[in-house]
């Protein structure tokens, strides 16, 4: 949600679906200094599926879906955030990594990035470059399909937060700790956006559980979910669950930005 709540003009929210056998670590301190960036960690490729850094830049990632799982021949797409939240804001992060980015070399994925001050659409699927896109206020939804796809699920989230907000989505003039709250209520909502199976281009399959915010199918579904919320000024807040949103409460984590990171990134509530 991009300049819609007064005290906070970014606030991110996420959840990470993902095969219950691909280990990772929730949060972590991903880079200590210049600029401090935390995130979770995945323990097989590397990298990260949304990074925050101490300026209140964020990046974050979706993949493509794929009957065949993911080319190991590619680089990780998990280098991506860490490479933009590496930045001291989200125009300086675009100018300096997109024009390196050459699509050819890793699996499919959409990033958005952004801060208090810009926030931009990325797809990173095919063709010579980056397609690059600078959005504007409001509410942005990106899942495993590029932002402009007309997708069910995105559309059906959307309408979540507007019902839950009592209020167009993309409307200003929200306050954040009530909008986090909302944002996470989505994030554990079971409700698919579509009532029937899906077929692919492959012949393959897609569960209608699959369309919803919160996913559990066997062997994939919603490992964790973290939501940032980045004032005008100051660090910004963190929380992150260490397992699916719908059972498992998000605990805040901002004061990794000044404390080591958990050495096994499980988490306790406060």
């Amino acid at each position: 949600m991009f300049q819609a709540a007064d005290d906070a003009p970014l606030i991110m929210a996420a959840n990470r679906d993902e095969r219950f056998d691909r280990p990772a670590v929730p949060i972590a301190v991903l880079r200590e200094r210049e600029p401090r960036i935390l995130g979770g960690r995945d323990l097989l490729a590397g990298g990260t599926w949304l990074a925050v850094n101490e300026h209140g830049l964020v990046a974050g990632l979706t993949n493509q879906p794929s009957a065949y799982g993911r080319d190991p021949a590619k680089r990780s797409r998990g280098e991506l955030p860490l490479a933009f939240a590496a930045h001291r804001s989200a125009a300086e992060a675009v100018d300096a990594v997109v024009p390196g980015i050459d699509p050819a070399r890793y699996n499919p994925c959409w990033m958005l990035v952004g801060d208090t001050e810009a926030l931009f659409s990325i797809g990173i699927a095919g063709g010579t470059k980056p397609e690059l896109e600078q959005l504007g206020p409001g509410v942005h939804v990106l899942e495993n399909a590029p932002l402009r796809s007309g997708s069910a699920k995105a559309a059906f989230v959307r309408l979540l937060i507007a019902e839950r907000l009592g209020t167009p989505a993309g409307a200003g003039g929200l306050e954040a700790g009530r909008t986090v709250a909302v944002l996470e209520a989505v994030l554990g909502d079971h409700r698919p956006a579509v009532s029937e199976p899906r077929t692919d281009e492959n012949g393959r399959v897609w569960p209608p559980e699959l369309s919803a915010a919160c996913v559990h199918v066997e062997g994939h579904g919603t490992r964790s979910a973290m939501t940032v919320s980045v004032p005008a000024t100051g660090l910004p807040s963190v929380r992150v669950a260490d397992g699916p949103p719908c059972e498992t409460p998000l605990c805040d984590v901002t004061s990794l930005w000044t404390e080591p990171s958990p050495d096994t990134g499980r988490l306790t509530s406060a």
